[in-house]
């Protein structure tokens, strides 16, 4: 009798993981760059989670676009010689600008603020991903 393994729902019930501790990671991200950064304000912990959300959508829905425009913009530079945590950091603060501009509870005060935090949420991410 042939015996029955559970890898792909393992791999299903890994990526469910991630996002969830992402959705949890994202707020507590945004919180900190608010107390600590005088150009990100964010209102409230609801205001977080929900700017949270936003960001994590709108990079699903375009993230990837601005990905593939600003890769070809460089000719593909940095993903050849293994940077393109580059382009997808900034297509991330374009993203987060665009939130910024809908959300009337999430405010950053210029790009680089908000490629300081693609930074942060990036590292953040990438110690998600590296615990599950």
């Amino acid at each position: 009798m042939p015996k029955v393994t559970l890898t792909g729902y393992n791999e299903i019930l890994k990526i469910d993981m991630e996002i969830i501790l992402k959705i949890i990671a994202t707020p507590i991200v945004l919180l900190l760059a608010s107390k600590f950064m005088s150009t990100i304000n964010i209102r409230d912990k609801k205001a977080a989670i929900y700017t949270a959300l936003s960001i994590m959508i709108m990079g699903f829905i375009i993230g990837w676009l601005i990905t593939l425009i600003f890769n070809v913009l460089t000719l593909g530079l940095f993903w050849l010689i293994g940077l393109g945590i580059v382009t997808r950091t900034i297509a991330y603060a374009v993203v987060i600008e665009i939130v910024d501009k809908f959300r009337g509870d999430f405010e950053t005060k210029g790009f680089g603020s908000s490629v300081i935090l693609s930074i942060w949420l990036a590292v953040a991410w990438g110690i998600v991903e590296i615990i599950t």
